[in-house]
């Protein structure tokens, strides 16, 4: 793997924080993601992003089956090991999983506490390419005015989320990805309405 695991991880850090201070700004990891020489069962930015976030102290969830490579990869160069969804400090959500699935892990994930508000889950989920031409409106904190953006959720995926950011501090933060290795995120504090269709 050409990937510098301290350089260009540290690179992408600071390309996603970016992004979650200005919630649906799009950043591109593709210099980084370019340096990935190994098959993988999901888009490179993924892995990265996970690579970046992920380390002993924490757990992750790969929501597809039949992924047992791919949770031993991100193991074996994070240290990081696998949990049951309702544990997991991460959810990786790749382009194969399916609505309902999705859904019935949005009702399961963790979502913090009054007290422990920091104990939720944060997505790393794949999307066809992301645009800021789209169907949602964001806004709030670290957006002025809106921002618009373009994701394959649906609008019941984004509504099931919504159901899990409505009680703030309590909440999910989402890293979404694509196969061009483009990044953008979406924090719990942040605000996300469908377009109405005319």
């Amino acid at each position: 793997m050409a990937i510098d695991q301290v350089h260009d991880l540290q690179q992408v850090y600071r390309k996603i924080l970016h992004s979650m201070s200005r919630p649906g700004t799009i950043s591109s990891l593709a210099d980084n993601t370019r340096k990935v020489d190994f098959d993988l069962s999901c888009f490179h930015a993924t892995f990265l992003s996970a690579m970046t976030f992920l380390d002993a102290e924490v757990t992750f969830h790969i929501l597809s089956t039949d992924q047992q490579n791919l949770i031993d990869k991100i193991s074996a160069y994070t240290s990081s090991k696998f949990a049951p969804i309702n544990e997991a400090d991460f959810i990786i959500i790749l382009r194969e999983d399916t609505e309902e699935s999705i859904q019935h892990a949005f009702s399961q994930c963790k979502n913090g506490t009054l007290i422990d508000p920091q104990q939720s889950s944060i997505w790393i989920m794949e999307s066809s390419p992301l645009s800021n031409v789209g169907e949602l409106t964001l806004t709030g904190p670290g957006i002025q005015n809106t921002a618009e953006l373009h994701t394959s959720l649906t609008s019941s995926l984004w509504q099931a989320r919504n159901v899990r950011t409505k009680e703030y501090p309590l909440g999910i933060d989402l890293i979404i990805t694509d196969e061009s290795g483009q990044v953008v995120c979406i924090p719990r504090t942040t605000s996300v309405e469908m377009k109405e269709v005319r």
